[in-house]
């Protein structure tokens, strides 16, 4: 399976990758409002030695001794007694630093509080305490405070620019797992590209999810502009060209599992197809969950069982439906066992009556994969029509579903990928006409997230 070029996959998910970045930008916020600032504060302290050997240079390796000294244990508990402060000296110890000034002979005591004028009364009687023990040593050398502490402005921590930077990459790199992590796990069909590779069949049509298709499932109350009844006639004019060469009058239209919009499919093809003048025979062959008749308005008490089982004749079966030129073969009763009924001689004989009187004969079958019925209908059509629901009928699905026509000779003339997103369609040149963009698409169809479930 290719898969789609990244930067294409990071345009789609955009939306999700901004909303994990502002997250983190959230969350670094939060942190930083709710965090106690620090504050740091530094004193230096200048080692020279005596005026008559000015031109000697102290060694780096005393320096760095009177450091660890000036940021010692002892120094801290020194600046606990000279200040009074209600703590131990170990937790002065833990606020307080020393270091040498890079390239000098220069000491740096710094004092890190929560409270700005303590930081700095830290820093500068660790400095001085510093330079009267360094007074009671046996040394040539002087220690001379350079540079007081001052009562800092800004916190030093938590850093807002630092924080800020790291929940938004974070925030960002969370985003892009994410992105990641849903493309690795998704193995829906979402594009028309996807659908033709995994069916080995080219892609016939598609059609926009609809919300006012649960209540309003046909085309003949839409406008002739509505990019739905626009998708179904590029359907039917698909259709039509599909193989000049090869007698195609009966249709098997099906899915994998239902709810993927085979009937709403089929009868609103039926429809169009009588719409150009067609005779047209609708054939509700889902003997499990019928759903033509409903869609259709018309009564299902006598149609295809009946006929089957010698009841009726197949005239005063077939009703005419409200479109001119379109009859329709209900289901009739729901029999017990409908894939043995279906694969009768009455059967092959029924769909080869129906393939001499009218123009094109659909048969709406159940979905492939639950039951074996839309098989031995599409083995004995002409071909079979594969519907597959946008974002939910998976890759495997759709391999095995066409494997179960293959299995049994059936040709799988195409595939229609319904319920799909404008923003998708808009994106492939499906489903809205010339001159109709994908604003007028949007405002239309109302939405672009899959709607309910349909069979």
């Amino acid at each position: 399976m290719k898969q789609g070029h990244p930067a294409k996959l990071l345009l789609r998910r955009w939306p999700s990758i901004v909303v994990m970045t502002v997250i983190g930008l959230v969350l670094a916020g939060a942190y930083l409002a709710s965090a106690s600032p620090l504050y740091t504060a530094h004193a230096d302290i200048l080692i020279s030695p005596p005026v008559a050997q000015s031109t000697r240079a102290v060694s780096d390796r005393t320096v760095e001794s009177y450091a660890q000294v000036l940021g010692g244990r002892g120094t801290a508990g020194r600046v606990v007694q000279d200040l009074g402060l209600p703590m131990s000296g170990r937790s002065v110890d833990l606020r307080l630093d020393g270091e040498v000034v890079p390239g000098t002979s220069t000491l740096r005591a710094t004092a890190e509080d929560g409270s700005r004028e303590r930081a700095a009364e830290i820093g500068q009687s660790a400095a001085e305490t510093f330079v009267t023990w360094f007074g009671t040593l046996d040394t040539d050398l002087t220690a001379t405070v350079v540079e007081k502490a001052a009562v800092p402005t800004t916190a030093s921590s938590p850093s807002r620019a630092g924080w800020l930077t790291a929940g938004g990459i974070l925030g960002l790199l969370a985003g892009l797992l994410l992105t990641w992590a849903r493309k690795a796990s998704d193995h829906s069909i979402r594009t028309p590209a996807e659908l033709e590779e995994i069916s080995e069949a080219p892609v016939l049509g598609a059609i926009a999810y609809d919300r006012a298709a649960v209540d309003s499932p046909l085309i003949t109350s839409l406008g002739t502009h509505h990019p739905r009844f626009e998708a179904i006639r590029i359907l039917r004019t698909n259709l039509q060209f599909l193989d000049i060469d090869r007698d195609t009058k009966v249709i098997t239209i099906t899915s994998s599992l239902a709810g993927e919009g085979k009937s709403t499919t089929a009868c609103n093809l039926a429809i169009a197809l009588s719409q150009t003048g067609s005779r047209v025979a609708l054939v509700e062959g889902d003997l499990r969950r019928p759903r033509v008749s409903e869609y259709l308005g018309i009564e299902k008490a006598v149609g295809l069982t009946t006929v089957l089982v010698g009841r009726v004749t197949l005239d005063a079966a077939l009703q005419p439906a409200a479109t001119p030129g379109l009859d329709v073969l209900t289901s009739g009763s729901l029999p017990p066992n409908p894939s043995e009924i279906l694969q009768t001689n009455a059967m092959r004989a029924l769909v080869s009556d129906l393939r001499h009187r009218y123009d094109i004969v659909l048969i709406d079958a159940p979905p492939l994969l639950p039951v074996t019925d839309a098989s031995l209908l599409a083995s004995i059509s002409d071909g079979a029509i594969l519907v597959v629901r946008h974002g939910q009928t998976s890759r495997d699905e759709v391999r095995t579903a066409t494997e179960r026509l293959h299995s049994v000779g059936a040709r799988l003339l195409g595939t229609v990928l319904s319920m799909s997103p404008v923003k998708e369609l808009s994106r492939y040149g499906y489903g809205y006409g010339y001159g109709y963009g994908p604003d007028y698409f949007a405002q239309a169809t109302g939405g672009r997230r899959g709607g309910a479930r349909r069979s």
